[in-house]
């Protein structure tokens, strides 16, 4: 929106010729989502906490949480927001990927919206079934990744590249591409789902993958980087560079209200949409494997369930105190700060070794 007014003032008044500069929009945007979540924080707080949409919490779990009954959920929707508005605001509108990676985003966000919503106001413990979530979240995702593979033009971009390796793509056509997407949006969103047990443990990683994200936004729709660091050149996959930083900000923004002792928490509305918006960006810039490797923390947590579930079910033992991993560490006597922090450090280190893949190819 305000991308094609500062073209249209460009035209008299060159000086905003500038705004056509992608890093300096990405910058604009991570500062306007911040802006934006301070300002209605707030005041969505205190609507949240009016309409009693307090979080409960499991009594089986450790006893440390139980004093956080009551506070308030669904403030992932303060991210939504802020995101939808920076992206509309500091985007190319004419780019196909922003659009699909913003209905991806918001898609998600209404399932968790729907599922808070039945949890905490209509009191139904169990919020939307299993099942249902499972569906729409499919079909979601099916949708997203079939327009994605509808509108790549060069085989490029339906390939899997490895990381490390100049060379090295696996060739997935179409079917491939699509049923490798769809694996990645789900997976992805529903790890950083479960990985949003503690105050502030899921929203800094998703930060610090989002702003490496914009990093390879930005070079894979750069002809000229993407040449030189031996990347696949994506015409306009340099837009969500900004549909990253507004996450980035966004969520920087809402960890100021969510870090220990937390004010508001997350919800299905705000862990489901960022876990599908982390994956469908690294769908379109051709990096699920790192990915995988930068969310090292998502992946471990859905293992430790998966892990905990099967092996309840075939030898009747658990592996661990409780499932997620971060409830383990708690039972064996860290503070939950301390749970954050260290999970956090090895975010960062982790993300930083993903970055390395830009240069060491």
């Amino acid at each position: 929106m305000l991308l094609e007014l500062a073209q249209w003032l460009s035209v008299d008044i060159r000086a905003f010729n500038v705004f056509g500069y992608i890093t300096l929009r990405t910058v604009l945007a991570a500062m306007t989502a911040l802006l934006i979540s301070f300002l209605v924080g707030p005041a969505m707080i205190r609507k949240l906490t009016a309409y009693k949409i307090g979080q409960s919490v499991r009594d089986d779990g450790p006893q440390t949480h139980l004093v956080k009954s009551g506070t308030p959920t669904m403030g992932g929707a303060l991210i939504l927001v802020s995101v939808a508005v920076t992206t509309l605001l500091w985007a190319d509108l004419e780019n196909r990927y922003v659009w699909i990676c913003l209905a991806t985003t918001l898609g998600f966000g209404a399932v968790g919206w729907i599922d808070d919503w039945r949890k905490v106001v209509h009191r139904n413990p169990k919020g939307l079934s299993a099942r249902a979530k499972f569906f729409w979240q499919s079909v979601i995702a099916a949708i997203a990744v079939s327009a994605l593979a509808w509108s790549a033009k060069l085989p490029a971009q339906t390939e899997l590249l490895v990381p490390f390796f100049k060379t090295v793509a696996i060739p997935l056509g179409t079917v491939g591409f699509v049923i490798l997407g769809y694996f990645v949006v789900v997976g992805t969103s529903n790890a950083v789902n479960l990985t949003d047990g503690l105050d502030g443990l899921a929203i800094m990683p998703t930060v610090m993958i989002a702003a490496a994200l914009a990093v390879f936004a930005y070079v894979t729709g750069n002809a000229v980087f993407s040449k030189y660091l031996g990347f696949p050149f994506i015409s306009g996959a340099g837009e969500l560079a900004v549909f990253c930083a507004a996450i980035a900000g966004a969520g920087l923004a809402f960890l100021w209200f969510n870090a220990y002792p937390a004010e508001v928490f997350m919800g299905d509305v705000g862990a489901l949409a960022l876990g599908a918006a982390l994956g469908v960006v690294a769908i379109v810039v051709r990096q699920e494997i790192v990915l995988f490797i930068m969310g090292g923390v998502f992946v471990v947590e859905t293992l430790s369930v998966m892990i905990q579930v099967a092996s309840f079910k075939l030898t009747g033992k658990r592996v661990f105190r409780m499932a997620p991993l971060h409830h383990h560490y708690e039972l064996k006597g860290w503070k939950e700060n301390q749970v954050v922090v260290r999970f956090w450090i090895i975010t960062m280190m982790l993300v930083l070794f993903g970055l390395s893949t830009l240069k060491l190819r």
